[in-house]
């Protein structure tokens, strides 16, 4: 499957087939995380990426529809950089804008799938994301992995929350200060 969506991103996009880009992991610690490239490079006349929704291809909504855009990361967690299930990992310049409870996120190796992405994905308010994460980093457990496992592959062939709104990606993280509702639900 790999090597098919390899040739289809080269063959749609060109190069670079895969997309890389530094994200926190467990203890903030950077790594760079790999995904199937789904977007174009194109630029306005002054040189400025044109917004998500424009550079998005066919075969990237396709791709990230089915999460196969994804697969790489498979390269993330034998390298041990990530894990299978866990907080799907955020950009770096969000990092200062976490409180002190979101900031539990990284207590673990961030996941190619979490529940989070079961909850909602990218159709979520960054609170509820947050929440979900750390809930998750609190109450883990083998039986809940599988469970966030099984969720996971119906959502996927459900394509269930993969965008939010009329964005081709979720909106960006601004900080939300101090205010959380509360873990314990």
């Amino acid at each position: 499957m790999l090597l098919i969506v390899a040739v289809l991103v080269r063959t749609k996009l060109g190069s670079p087939v895969i997309f890389c880009q530094e994200r926190p992991g467990k203890n903030e610690k950077i790594f760079k995380m790999y995904k199937f490239r789904s977007m174009t490079d194109a630029r306005d006349e002054n040189g400025v990426l044109l917004p998500d929704e424009v550079r998005l291809t066919r075969l990237g909504r396709i791709l990230r529809s089915t999460s196969l855009d994804e697969l790489p990361e498979l390269w993330n967690i034998l390298r041990g950089d990530m894990s299978i299930v866990g907080p799907r990992p955020l950009l770096v310049k969000y990092l200062p804008l976490y409180n002190e409870e979101q900031r539990h996120r990284h207590d673990v190796r961030p996941g190619l799938t979490g529940l989070a992405q079961v909850n909602g994905r990218n159709a979520i308010t960054w609170e509820d994301r947050f929440i979900y994460d750390v809930r998750y980093v609190s109450r883990i457990t083998a039986w809940g992995d599988l469970k966030i496992l099984l969720q996971t592959v119906s959502s996927v062939m459900r394509r269930e929350g993969i965008s939010s709104g009329t964005s081709a990606t979720m909106e960006e993280f601004q900080g939300t200060g101090d205010e959380m509702r509360c873990l314990n639900k």
